[in-house]
């Protein structure tokens, strides 16, 4: 718990380690834990017919995996996630894959009202194991000033 709204700046890059191989018991628990019925991601042989012709990760699993990666290096000492602006899913992920994830700070924004924080705003984008990216989002953290 070590970075705080000073420790940000624009353009600066987390290349966040390590990563995360997700298995088939990681999807169809988190999938069925979350009550989501979509056979897509644990009927095997109905995913077969689809497009990809296997399950699929469920996206929410992909997120939750990509978000926590981020969280020692950006927001371990965070007071509040404020926002998530934008979640895009910009390939499949499927059992096996390992993910990785980089986050870039876009803006710091010092707090009008309270002088001991600030808004860092970042774009966090999740990339498997031949490097191509499987999904992107942008968030507004609320973090602390170093203390005096």
């Amino acid at each position: 718990m070590n970075r705080y709204f000073e420790d940000f700046t624009a353009g600066q890059v987390f290349k966040h380690w390590p990563g995360r191989t997700i298995t088939d018991f990681d999807n169809t628990w988190f999938t069925l834990m979350t009550m989501n019925t979509n056979p897509l991601h644990f009927d095997a042989a109905y995913a077969a017919t689809t497009q990809h012709g296997r399950p699929l990760v469920n996206g929410l699993l992909v997120m939750a995996t990509v978000v926590g990666m981020s969280v020692k290096d950006v927001s371990e000492n965070a007071i509040a996630n404020l926002e998530y602006e934008s979640v895009r899913h910009t390939g499949p992920t499927f059992a096996g894959d390992t993910l990785y994830a980089e986050t870039t700070v876009l803006e710091t924004i010092a707090s009008k009202s309270k002088s001991d924080r600030g808004v860092i705003y970042v774009e966090t984008r999740g990339l498997n194991q031949r490097a191509e990216e499987i999904m992107i989002l942008r968030r507004k953290i609320l973090v602390p000033r170093r203390p005096a």
